[in-house]
């Protein structure tokens, strides 16, 4: 069992290098191991052609904090499959979060439930992730994904 302290250092490791994360905007907030919130502003440059967030930057928002979730069991976790449901549109201003936790977590295998709502408590979109791990590979700060 990882404690919150080495669930947040896990978290610390993989963010130094998310650059990916760091361009949207997204802040990470780890308070305990299988569990994540990501937070993100919607800017102009997320607006699409419908004049509304792109669904790959919402499904982006989602798998920032499923893997922060997963990886913060001190072992390096991706996710072999993911499902997405778009309930409503974000639009530009909105402030997404999106809560990731642990559903399951087997010897290789994980299963997480993102929620993903806006700044007034709507919900986004519903999303549902299979992890796998190889079971040896360690999160540190010197050896990240």
């Amino acid at each position: 069992m990882v404690n919150p302290d080495s669930a947040r250092s896990c978290a610390d490791a993989l963010l130094a290098n998310d650059r990916a994360t760091r361009a949207m905007g997204i802040s990470i907030e780890v308070k305990d191991a299988g569990q994540a919130v990501a937070t993100m502003q919607v800017r102009d440059d997320m607006i699409n052609g419908l004049d509304v967030m792109h669904g790959g930057l919402t499904f982006a928002l989602a798998d920032t904090a499923c893997a922060f979730a997963c990886n913060t069991l001190g072992e390096q976790t991706v996710a072999a499959a993911a499902q997405i449901e778009f309930l409503r549109p974000a639009r530009l201003g909105d402030t997404l979060t999106a809560t990731a936790r642990e559903d399951y977590r087997g010897r290789r295998n994980g299963y997480y439930t993102v929620e993903v709502h806006n700044q007034r408590d709507e919900l986004i979109a519903l999303f549902r992730v299979r992890t796998r791990s190889d079971g040896n590979s360690e999160i540190s700060d010197t050896e990240i994904l």
